[in-house]
C-alpha cells in the first residue's frame, strides 16, 4: 500500500488527541464511584442514543459488514433485519424493571428474582463474552492500524488498548458516551463518503450493476427457506436472531448501563429507540456496499477481506480520504472498546469485590477499585484479540458467532425471571447447564447455523428449569414482585404512578409510540422484497 502521507496521518492523529482532550475534560465530573458507573444522569437521550449505535451497529459494521456481504451476497442482511421488533420487546420489559431499581449493575435483578448464585453466574456470562467480543473490536481496530501503516498487529493492539484506556479511565460512563458520539459522527461521515466515491467509480450505471449483481446471485436477499442449516434466511433473521440480540441488547450491561445513565425512564426509553429506527439504514448501508464492491473488483479475492474498504480508499485517490476512513475504522471499533472497559470494571466491582471481599467501603475507594480493574481488564483483552488476528473472515461475523454460544442462557435466565411463577434458583442453574450442552452438541455435532443456536439453547433451558424447579422445590405460592405479573400487582397495591412524563414505568405496558417500531419493521421487510423482485 502506498505511504499514508502527512495529512492522512494528520487527520487519524487530531482525532485521537480529541477523544484524549475529551476524556481528560471529563474527568472533572467524576468524583465518585456512582459517577464512574452512571454519570450524574444529566446526558441527553440523543447522545445516549448516538452512543448505543455507535457501541454495537457501529463496532464491526465498517469493516466485517462489507466482507460478510462481498463473500454471501446481500441476503446476510435478514441477520441483521430485526433490530425494531428487538427494541420494541426490549423497552417494553427490560428497561423498566432495571431503571426503576436504580442499580448500577443490571445483574442484580437475578439476585433480587432469584438468589446470589444467580447474579453471579449470570455476571460470569457477560464478562466471558464481552472479553471475546471486545477481543475482536480491538483486533479491527489494530488491523487498520497495521494495513495503512505497516505496524505490526500486536503492536497497533497495544497502541489502541492504551489510548481507548486512557479516557476511559479520566471520564468513566461519561467520557464514553460523549466520544461515542464523536466516534459516530465520524463513522457515518466516513461511511457516507465511501458510499459517494464508490457510486461515483462504478463502470456502469447503479441500475446495471444491480441487475448483474442479481444474475449473480448476489441480490438473493428474502431466503424464505426452513432448513436450519442455512445461515441467513428469513426466519432465522425473524425469531433466532429476535431472540439473540433482544439478549444483546436487554441483558447486557455494556448497553443497558447507559440507558440507567440518562434523566428518566422516558429518555432511557427514547436512546433505545433511536437505535431501533436508525439501524437499519446503517446495516442496510455497509451491507450494500459489500455487493457494490464485488461488482468494482469483479469478484476478485483478498487476502483479508476485512481491508476491501481501506484498499478502496488508497485506490480512490482523494487526499485525505484514508485519513477519515482510518479514524472511522478506529472511531467504531474504539465505541465498543471503550464501553467494554467500563461495564466489565462496573460488573465486577459491583457484584463481586463490593459484595463479597470490600463490603461497606466508601465511594472513594469502589471508584479507584473501578479504575484498577478497568486497567486489568484492558490487559485481559489484549490475549485473545492477538489470536483473533489469525483470522481472515470477516469480523463482524466472527463477533456474532462468538456470542451465540452465550445468549440462550442468558435470555432463558431473564424470561423465566420476567413470567415463570415456580422457577426456583436451583431449576434456573440446573437449566443454564444443560442448556449449554445443546448448544454445545448443536455446534459441534449438527449442521445446524449459528442463528439457532441461541434458540436452541432457550427451547432446551426453559422447560429444564421449570420442570427441576417443581421437582426440588415444588410450586411457588407467592408471586414474585419482579415478574411482570408481580410489577403489575406491585404498582396497583401500592397505588403507585403508572406513567413518568407519559412512559410506562409498568414493566409489560406498551408505550403508544412503540408500535411504530412494528410498522417500521413491515415496511423494511417490504422494501427488501420490492427490492428484490424490482431489479
Amino acid at each position: 500500500m502506498e505511504s499514508f502521507g502527512l495529512l492522512n496521518w494528520t487527520i487519524l492523529i487530531v482525532y485521537l488527541i480529541g477523544n484524549l482532550a475529551m476524556g481528560s475534560l471529563l474527568s472533572t465530573k467524576v468524583n465518585s464511584a456512582e459517577d464512574y458507573y452512571l454519570g450524574n444522569k444529566s446526558i441527553p437521550w440523543w447522545a445516549i442514543g448516538l452512543s448505543v449505535m455507535a457501541t454495537y451497529v457501529s463496532a464491526m459494521s465498517f469493516l466485517g459488514g462489507p466482507a460478510w456481504s462481498y463473500s454471501n451476497g446481500l441476503g446476510v442482511m435478514m441477520i441483521q433485519i430485526n433490530y425494531p421488533l428487538v427494541v420494541f420487546l426490549v423497552i417494553t420489559l427490560f428497561l423498566p424493571f432495571f431503571y426503576n431499581s436504580g442499580v448500577a449493575s443490571i445483574y442484580e435483578y437475578q439476585e433480587q428474582r432469584f438468589g446470589k448464585k444467580a447474579r453471579g453466574v449470570m455476571s460470569i456470562i457477560f464478562m466471558m463474552t464481552q472479553t471475546l467480543s471486545s477481543a475482536a473490536v480491538l483486533y479491527a481496530t489494530a488491523l487498520v492500524l497495521s494495513f495503512i501503516t505497516g505496524v505490526d498487529v500486536i503492536t497497533a493492539i497495544l497502541v489502541i488498548t492504551l489510548i481507548a484506556l486512557i479516557y476511559t479511565l479520566m471520564g468513566g460512563i461519561t467520557a464514553v458516551i460523549w466520544t461515542d458520539v464523536l466516534q459516530a459522527v465520524i463513522l457515518l461521515v466516513g461511511a457516507g463518503i465511501i458510499f459517494y466515491a464508490l457510486l461515483d467509480r462504478m463502470p456502469e450505471s447503479l441500475v446495471s450493476t444491480l441487475g448483474e449483481l442479481k444474475a449473480q446471485g448476489k441480490m438473493d436477499i428474502m431466503n424464505w427457506s426452513f432448513d436450519t442449516h442455512v445461515e441467513a434466511t428469513v426466519w432465522s433473521g425473524v425469531i433466532a436472531m429476535v431472540l439473540y440480540h433482544v439478549t444483546v441488547y436487554g441483558a447486557n450491561q455494556m448497553v443497558v448501563q447507559r440507558a440507567l445513565a440518562a434523566k428518566n425512564i422516558g429518555d432511557a426509553k427514547k436512546s433505545f429507540l433511536f437505535m431501533g429506527f436508525a439501524a437499519f439504514f446503517i446495516y442496510f448501508l455497509f451491507l450494500f456496499m459489500g455487493v457494490l464492491f464485488y461488482s468494482y473488483y469483479g469478484g476478485r479475492e483478498f487476502e483479508n477481506s476485512n481491508t476491501i474498504v481501506l484498499q478502496f480508499a488508497a485506490d480512490y485517490g482523494l487526499p485525505g480520504l484514508l485519513g477519515i476512513v482510518a479514524a472511522a475504522v478506529v472511531a467504531a471499533s474504539m465505541s465498543s472498546l471503550d464501553s467494554a472497559l467500563n461495564s466489565l470494571a462496573t460488573v465486577t466491582t459491583l457484584d463481586f469485590y463490593e459484595k463479597y471481599f470490600m463490603k461497606d467501603a466508601s465511594s472513594a475507594h469502589y471508584l479507584k477499585a473501578s479504575r484498577w480493574f478497568t486497567v486489568g481488564w484492558a490487559v485481559l483483552i489484549i490475549v485473545p484479540a492477538i489470536l483473533f488476528a489469525q483470522s481472515e473472515g470477516s469480523v463482524l461475523q466472527l463477533l456474532t458467532k462468538v456470542g451465540s454460544y452465550f445468549v440462550g442462557a442468558k435470555l432463558s435466565m431473564y424470561a423465566l425471571g420476567f413470567f415463570s411463577r415456580h422457577t426456583s434458583e436451583r431449576g434456573l442453574l440446573i437449566g443454564v447447564a444443560v442448556g449449554f450442552v445443546a448448544v454445545w452438541y448443536a455446534a459441534t455435532q449438527t449442521e445446524i447455523a449459528w442463528p439457532w443456536f441461541c434458540a436452541i439453547g432457550a427451547v432446551v433451558n426453559i422447560p429444564v428449569a421449570i420442570v427441576v424447579s417443581l421437582l426440588l422445590d415444588g410450586r411457588q405460592t407467592e408471586l414474585s414482585p419482579y415478574t411482570i405479573q408481580g410489577q403489575k400487582i406491585m404498582f396497583r397495591d401500592q397505588n403507585l404512578a403508572a406513567k413518568d412524563q407519559g412512559w410506562y414505568l409498568i414493566p409489560g405496558k406498551v408505550d403508544r409510540i412503540s408500535w411504530l417500531l412494528v410498522v417500521f419493521f413491515l415496511a423494511t421487510l417490504a422494501f427488501l422484497y420490492l427490492l428484490t423482485v424490482l431489479i
